[in-house]
């Protein structure tokens, strides 16, 4: 499989997992790297008109 162009780098897939009741999509490295996420973190997802927003999850 080719690499993407630059401009396509950031354009990703909603892929099904487990009994078609969740959908995942991967977040570039990159990014988890610059926000300094770990592996199990907990996050909040919350729906803001169109957009999707996942923020760190706050005590």
């Amino acid at each position: 499989m080719p690499r993407r162009r630059l401009s396509e780098r950031n354009i990703r897939k909603l892929t099904r997992t487990g009994n078609d009741k969740s959908v995942s999509v991967t977040i570039p490295i990159e990014m988890i790297r610059d926000l300094k996420w770990r592996d199990r973190q907990k996050v909040v997802v919350r729906q803001v008109g169109k957009r999707i927003i996942i923020e760190d999850w706050e005590k």
